[in-house]
C-alpha cells in the first residue's frame, strides 16, 4: 500500500491534520459509498479503501453516492465540471457536463448534493469522508473540462457551506 505524498506547504499540512482530527472525533460520518465497496461509481466499479474502513472503525456510517441518489444510474457517462468548481456551480458560473456529449447534468448533481446534505443533517454527521477527484465529492481536486485542477466538487461545496468538515480519502 502506498502512502500519499505529504503536502510541502505547512499550512496545507496543518489543514489536513485538522481534517483528520475532526474525523477521529466524529461519532457519525457521511461517507462516499464507493469507498465502502459499493459498485456505484460512474464506471460501475467501487473504490473500496481499507484505509477508509480502518478510519471508520467504531463510528456510525452514513453511506451516500450523490450521483446514484439523484438517479443518474450505474454505470453512467463520466461528468466533468465546466467553467469552475463546485462553488462556482452553486453560484451559477459553472456546470456539470458529460465528458463526451456535453449534456448538462447540473440539476441532477445539485439534487444529489442536497440529498447528501439532508442525510448529514438528519443523522447529525458533522464530518464527511469523500472520494477525491469526483465532480460531486472531490474536496481538493476535481476534473474541469478534462483537466485535474485544484477545487472541490458540488456536494463538497454544499456540505462545507453548511459548516461540515469534508475529509478526502487521500487525507488518510
Amino acid at each position: 500500500m502506498t502512502k500519499p505524498v505529504e503536502p510541502s506547504d505547512p499550512s496545507e499540512a496543518s489543514a489536513r491534520d485538522a481534517r483528520r482530527e475532526a474525523l477521529r472525533a466524529a461519532p457519525t460520518v457521511l461517507v462516499s459509498a464507493c469507498l465502502l465497496g459499493e459498485a456505484c461509481r460512474y464506471d460501475g466499479r467501487s473504490q473500496r479503501s481499507e484505509r477508509v474502513l480502518a478510519a471508520l472503525e467504531g463510528k456510525a456510517v452514513i453511506p451516500m453516492c450523490p450521483e446514484a441518489a439523484a438517479g443518474l444510474g450505474i454505470p453512467r457517462p463520466p461528468v466533468d465540471l465546466a467553467g469552475g468548481t463546485g462553488v462556482d456551480v452553486w453560484a451559477g458560473r459553472a456546470r456539470a457536463l458529460t465528458r463526451e456529449t456535453r449534456e448538462d447534468r447540473t440539476p441532477e448533481f445539485q439534487d444529489g448534493a442536497r440529498q447528501a446534505l439532508e442525510a448529514a443533517q438528519r443523522f447529525d454527521a458533522t464530518v464527511a469522508l469523500l472520494k477525491e477527484k469526483s465532480p460531486s465529492c472531490g474536496s481538493q481536486r476535481v476534473y474541469e473540462s478534462g483537466v485535474l485542477r485544484p477545487g472541490e466538487g458540488i456536494t463538497t461545496a454544499l456540505l462545507r457551506a453548511d459548516g461540515r468538515t469534508v475529509v478526502s480519502d487521500e487525507d488518510l
